[in-house]
């Protein structure tokens, strides 16, 4: 019996590699990195054009959101091939059958535009977010009992290479916040963040560091607060996208405002009053303000500004990556005004890194930045992501960019 099982499973091993093999691929495509092992669509050429395929026999309309219809075949699959190239980067995007949004099969989900999508990548070519032959740090899940919030938070954490053998060793701390639609697990996947840091440390580019990544959405018992995102115009925003699903062509979406909800609640004031000392109990960590960092994307560097410039005796470097950048017409009034006092500002600021994408409009925050330096504040440091728009590919530059400038 058990013999004829193992035929079996031979046969059927055989049979679906003869499948895959006599399967004709679009010449010159590969498959897309974030495909479950084995999957072979979507796919992606060396140009950026994307190739979908999907086996929905029984549907009367497929789709690929913020692209566009699929068309029918014969055989019951619906296939898809991008007019044009993709820009660079790293895309969510859904499968909306007859009108149901889902993610791929095919491939790995993630969280973002709050709910699970499915991903496709337009490779960059570079090697700093990618898994390389050096030393890696690792990546630690910490659940904790939060008594702000009355509920069981969790939180991922880095620790640099080396961590648990060098057992006397101290570390700053980088606390790295995801934006709206998205969650503590954002940077783990969709930023590569441990693989950008083990890089940057392996070339000692970057000081040997323990990063935390939190839950951005907390609120008070009985209250509530609205952590999720889910309009078109937003989702489109959020996947970096340049076209909603419906339109065939190609026009920039009009940037959304996040609702003021999603800025309110306690996550500043949880961080400070409960994060930091929960990290400092359960890590080897540098406890001074001149050890400790914040940063964030899109909503993530509105919390960054709100928790570092109203807490300037536990923090002294901040990055707001599209996200946090002020207004120039009330930068006097800002903060208790200490932009409006250069000396102040020198002496406990060691660095504010703003970052944002040349594709969704970055004059603001280059206007917010140069009027900065231009009232004497130094250690401002300005970076513009080209040709992305407000997506991870912006979002893992600007970690590659501002994690060197760290504890020096």
């Amino acid at each position: 019996m058990k013999k004829n099982i193992f035929n079996l499973i031979a046969v059927l091993m055989i049979f679906s590699s003869m499948i895959v093999n006599a399967q004709s691929f679009p010449e010159g495509t590969f498959p897309n990195e974030h495909n479950l092992d084995g999957a072979q669509w979507p796919r992606v050429d060396e140009k950026g054009n994307t190739y979908f395929r999907v086996y929905a026999p029984d549907a009367k309309k497929v789709q690929i959101s913020f692209r566009g219809p699929m068309t029918r075949e014969d055989d019951g699959y619906w296939t898809y091939v991008s007019p044009q190239p993709e820009a660079v980067g790293f895309h969510y995007y859904q499968l909306i059958i007859d009108s149901v949004y889902v993610a791929d099969p095919a491939t790995k989900s993630y969280y973002g535009m709050s709910k699970w999508v499915s991903a496709i990548e337009i490779p960059e070519g570079l090697p700093y977010d990618k898994t390389q032959n050096v030393p890696h740090g690792e990546i630690r899940m910490k659940k904790y009992w939060s008594e702000m919030t009355q509920t069981w938070r969790m939180c991922y954490v880095y620790t640099p290479p080396q961590y648990d053998e060098d057992t006397e060793t101290r570390y700053p701390v980088l606390y790295l916040q995801h934006g709206g639609g998205e969650d503590e697990t954002g940077w783990v996947f969709q930023g590569r963040m441990g693989d950008i840091m083990d890089n940057l440390i392996a070339e000692k580019k970057a000081t040997p560091m323990i990063v935390v990544m939190d839950r951005g959405y907390a609120s008070l018992p009985g209250s509530q607060l609205i952590s999720r995102v889910d309009n078109p115009g937003m989702n489109a925003f959020l996947a970096g996208a340049s076209t909603p699903a419906s339109s065939e062509s190609r026009e920039r979406a009009e940037r959304p405002r996040p609702p003021r909800s999603m800025f309110r609640g306690v996550f500043p004031e949880l961080l400070v009053k409960e994060i930091v000392p929960m990290i400092d109990a359960s890590y080897r960590t540098k406890t001074d303000r001149e050890n400790r960092a914040m940063a964030g994307l899109s909503m993530g560097g509105g919390h960054t500004f709100q928790v570092v410039m109203n807490n300037l005796d536990k923090f002294a470097y901040l990055g707001g990556f599209s996200g946090g950048a002020g207004s120039v017409a009330q930068i006097d009034q800002m903060y208790d005004g200490i932009f409006a006092n250069p000396e102040k500002f020198n002496e406990q600021v060691k660095l504010m890194f703003l970052s944002i994408g040349s594709e969704e409009r970055p004059e603001r925050v280059k206007a917010f930045a140069d009027a900065l330096k231009n009232k004497g504040l130094q250690n401002i440091v300005y970076y513009e992501s080209e040709g992305t728009a407000h997506e991870w590919l912006t979002w893992r530059r600007s970690l590659r960019e501002f994690a060197p400038l760290l504890f020096k």
